[in-house]
């Protein structure tokens, strides 16, 4: 048996690339190299492994074989444990960051908010702390993009290797309406009742690219991108729609609105994440801030 060479880091982040963007040339744009570039460097991974990763020759966009995918998983391993490595000199040799950029999802409460930035502040008063709200996915789109080291929120439809995720708890969903509203007059709901009246959803702002709408009941829809705005519409009973418990709970109190019996929604809860980059760990004023978010929920 022929002996297995030991690759390169930069032949397992081609590897990995070309998977990624499913092409050698897609690759090639992202890395800022030639096509050629990443052929052969993949072609002498594949020699010094003994094994062809990638089919080539039935179809049009090279394909990973069945040792290929074996090799996927250990390779992703490998890059991570250096993007791990790397943070952790990182952190070693720059101390304390001066700055922290945060995203946090309209759906986590206020008040864990306000605790958490509170509690921030005192603990490092000389990190300054930069602070964004966005909704759903727009909070791990803006981790991904670079434009924050720490996301709060959820809006994901499951897990990545670009991040790393850490549960922190989840806020109680379920729909409301105005008391005037049609929908609050029915005691007991009825399957596809919802369907005839207006819903009204929560979307990202459109700077963000959203997946495919989830939730959604009734053909006739608006699409609003801010909590309040939602909040205040559903207040003066022109539609219905999910909100977090918490920013309705003074409003159930207070009879301003009525939660609804809606059987294809029933009750569910919004898991809520603290993210970052697993290529950029956060250093300690940013770690510190999620294991704060972690504690609030225990």
């Amino acid at each position: 048996m022929p002996a297995i060479g030991t690759p390169s880091i930069d032949q397992i982040h081609v590897f990995l690339t070309v998977v990624e963007t499913g092409s050698f040339a897609g690759a090639g744009r992202k890395l800022g190299r030639a096509t050629s570039a990443v052929s052969y460097t993949i072609a002498n991974l594949e020699m010094q492994l003994g094994v062809q990763l990638f089919d080539r020759e039935h179809t049009r966009k090279p394909m990973l074989t069945d040792a290929g995918n074996a090799i996927l998983s250990k390779a992703r391993e490998v890059a991570n444990g250096v993007d791990d490595l790397r943070a952790t000199v990182k952190g070693l040799n720059e101390g304390l960051e001066s700055e922290v950029a945060v995203v946090v999802d309209v759906m986590l409460p206020p008040d864990r908010l306000a605790e958490a930035v509170q509690a921030f502040e005192a603990c490092y008063p000389t990190v300054k702390l930069h602070l964004f709200v966005e909704a759903l996915s727009a909070v791990s789109q803006m981790v991904r993009k670079g434009g924050a080291m720490v996301g709060i929120g959820g809006g994901m439809d499951g897990t990545t290797p670009e991040l790393e995720m850490i549960s922190i708890g989840a806020v109680d969903m379920f729909p409301v309406a105005a008391p005037s509203h049609p929908l609050a007059q029915i005691r007991s709901g009825k399957p596809g009742e919802a369907r005839r009246y207006r819903q009204l959803i929560l979307t990202v702002r459109s700077a963000f690219n959203e997946g495919r709408d989830a939730g959604i009941f009734s053909s006739n829809s608006w699409r609003l991108a801010d909590l309040g705005a939602k909040h205040a519409l559903l207040l003066a009973g022109v539609g219905w729609g999910n909100m977090p418990e918490p920013s309705v709970r003074e409003d159930l109190a207070n009879g301003r609105l009525v939660r609804l019996d809606i059987p294809e929604i029933g009750t569910g809860n919004y898991p809520l994440h603290a993210m970052y980059r697993t290529n950029n760990p956060p250093g300690p004023a940013a770690r510190w801030l999620i294991e704060h978010f972690v504690g609030q929920a225990r």
